[in-house]
């Protein structure tokens, strides 16, 4: 949205997506109601692609993780910053949901994934799982955020591909020879 969310009228929306005003308001009832059909049918989208990697179809704790980076790259490629940035200028309650709903995707996924990785004795079990994820939060909320991104001259996709190498490499045990 080149003007902004406030800036795009229900005419503008419909003329985009080539239909009549009337069909986008049988709809949705509002521009906000829009995006937030939009936001819920993202994280519908992310929790899809992240079961992948923690459903058990992979054999192994490694080619799960591998799997779930992967579908974390797909989603972060489709994020555009120009959204990210207006939603949270213009609509910061829907921006919340947007950051609750990552929460969640992150607790529940990266949480399942690193209990399997402890119990294949991959990661470390010295920092309690909880911790982790709240760290991981905390990484992915100060910087996947339009004024962060801009500032460290990062997509949403390599904030989240660097985010997650430092915290898995902090958290994943070494091999006997390897140095910390």
């Amino acid at each position: 949205m080149a003007h902004g969310f406030r800036g795009v009228t229900m005419d503008d929306l419909a003329e985009e997506l080539g239909m009549s005003k009337k069909t986008l308001y049988a709809h949705f009832a509002s521009k906000t109601a829009l995006l937030e059909a939009v936001i819920a049918d993202k994280l519908r989208s992310v929790e899809a692609g992240l079961k992948g990697g923690t459903d058990g179809r992979a054999a192994d704790f490694p080619a799960r993780l591998q799997a779930m980076l992967a579908a974390m790259r797909g989603q972060a490629d489709e994020i555009q910053p120009a959204f990210i940035r207006d939603v949270r200028r213009e609509a910061p309650e829907l921006f919340a949901l947007v950051q609750e709903g990552r929460r969640k995707v992150i607790q529940r996924h990266f949480g399942k994934l690193l209990l399997e990785g402890r119990r294949a004795g991959s990661i470390r079990r010295d920092i309690p799982v909880p911790l982790m994820i709240e760290m991981l939060i905390g990484a992915v909320d100060a910087i996947i955020n339009p004024v962060r991104l801009g500032e460290l001259r990062l997509t949403p996709r390599t904030g989240f591909a660097q985010i997650t190498s430092v915290f898995l490499e902090g958290a994943l045990v070494r091999s006997r020879g390897a140095k910390r």
